[in-house]
């Protein structure tokens, strides 16, 4: 997701879709009662002045519309967000029924009264596609790129080259070169306390030093991807490679997980813990919250069952009492931990009698 332009002051968030993952973010943090403004085919029927035949085109407009409902359409890859129009163009009535369909490329404007902390922090792992703590190394048998990913784009750390003039003894100078490799490898992933590596090459170069890496904390962290060419273009095409997704997944997938894992800790030990809707509530009430957790399951159940409004609620009365607010995906292992009590808990600040 690309954040095209953010006006809170006014409570707009101008955004550009990328991908499927950016529509299932999207359907986390838009409320009912929200603005959603993009552009949209609309049908229109024009009539004859008399009224006895009439005609109809479709035509693109940008509508505004207040948000009533959504979901993902069965079918096709599409994210549907239904409601009355608010604001559009002059032959298409407010407050008329419309549909909008968002899907990948499309670009919408979202407007709230209040944005919560943590639909702001959805967003902006969603325009993720860096981080710091993930080295990229694009090579072959001859040339080798070190790039660290930051928020901006990437930075090339180094660049080497191996001896390949030595052809009579290909395979002890393709090992040097790859000694050399891992020798960064091994000193970048400390230096920037890497979590993760991307490991790219044209064909089989990256399987065969795979191999020769004998540090298995090296090794855990490691995950291979194909690129076409070496250069510092290299990097680029392996920033839209799935890999990279999938990498940025399973950090936040264990980011949740040390979470849920430190409120099981605490309700096994030290009591500072609640758990469950009831519970929960009158620990924000109490101003006891410190962390709270919610899943995306009861999310969605509330919203389909027309109470979500409650549930939002709690969470704009958490963040007013500072306690850090995360949605905690249901399909993944720490999802159905908490979804096992009853999808919503927080962590302590302290012990209250409630």
């Amino acid at each position: 997701m690309k954040i095209l332009k953010r006006d809170l002051r006014h409570g707009e968030v101008f955004l550009e879709v990328e991908d499927m993952d950016d529509l299932w973010y999207l359907s986390q943090i838009i409320d009912q009662g929200d603005l959603v403004k993009s552009l949209t085919q609309r049908k229109i029927k024009l009539s004859d002045k008399d009224g006895t035949s009439s005609s109809a085109f479709k035509k693109t407009l940008l509508l505004t519309i207040q948000v009533d409902k959504l979901g993902f359409h069965e079918y096709a890859d599409i994210l549907r967000i239904s409601g009355k129009v608010s604001e559009g163009a002059e032959d298409i009535p407010a407050g008329s029924y419309h549909t909008l369909g968002i899907e990948p490329n499309s670009k919408l404007t979202i407007i709230k009264e209040r944005w919560l902390n943590y639909q702001l922090e959805r967003i902006e792992d969603s325009a993720k596609q860096k981080g710091s703590d993930i080295l990229i190394c694009a090579f072959d048998r001859e040339n080798a790129y070190f790039a660290i990913l930051t928020r901006q784009g990437h930075k090339i750390l180094a660049e080497i080259t191996g001896d390949m003039e030595k052809k009579s003894d290909m395979q002890a100078t393709t090992s040097d070169f790859y000694s050399e490799i891992i020798n960064l490898l091994e000193e970048y992933s400390q230096r920037y306390k890497v979590r993760s590596i991307i490991l790219a090459s044209p064909a089989f170069w990256k399987e065969d030093l795979l191999k020769e890496i004998e540090d298995e904390t090296l090794r855990s962290k490691i995950t291979i991807a194909t690129c076409n060419a070496i250069g510092k273009s290299a990097i680029t095409e392996i920033l839209k490679r799935p890999e990279i997704k999938n990498v940025l997944k399973d950090e936040r997938n264990a980011q949740e997980l040390e979470k849920v894992e430190r409120l099981l800790a605490e309700i096994s030990k030290t009591g500072l813990a609640a758990y469950g809707l009831g519970e929960t509530r009158k620990a924000i009430e109490a101003g006891a919250a410190q962390d709270l957790l919610i899943t995306t399951e009861l999310i969605s159940k509330k919203k389909q069952n027309g109470s979500f409004g409650e549930l939002n609620g709690l969470m704009r009365a958490a963040e007013s009492i500072s306690a850090d607010v995360t949605i905690i995906n249901s399909s993944n292992e720490a999802g159905k931990k908490l979804d096992g009590l009853g999808g919503i808990a927080t962590i302590l600040r302290y012990k209250c009698n409630y």
